[in-house]
């Protein structure tokens, strides 16, 4: 359950972070109090995945992911096509977090 936890929390934070163009600088009502809500959510669901992980795993997975999935909607919903260096960094940042879940022995499975 862990890692259910995990993924509804990085796909809460991309969805709070995906809104943050569509708040305006916060003059919207609407997609302003979706955000709040979804990183309330996001940050509520990091606790229950930090029971069984340690911090250092929960955020390295939540942020790096999250800096894909909000890159990869970014381009959907805006139209922000990432350049070749992007999508390289990209590609290093899921290494990385695959390294992580391959080699490590802080992360219990």
């Amino acid at each position: 359950m862990t890692y259910v936890y995990l993924a509804l929390a990085i796909a809460a934070e991309v969805a709070g972070t995906t809104l943050l163009k569509a708040t305006e600088e916060f003059s919207k009502l609407v997609p302003t109090t979706f955000l709040v809500i979804f990183y309330l959510i996001s940050f509520w669901l990091m606790t229950l995945a930090l029971r069984e992980l340690p911090l250092g795993v929960v955020y390295a997975v939540w942020s790096g992911l999250g800096i894909v999935l909000v890159a990869c909607s970014g381009a959907i919903i805006y139209k922000e096509m990432p350049d070749l260096a992007s999508i390289i960094g990209m590609a290093l940042i899921i290494s990385g977090v695959v390294v992580m879940h391959l080699f490590s022995t802080s992360i219990k499975n």
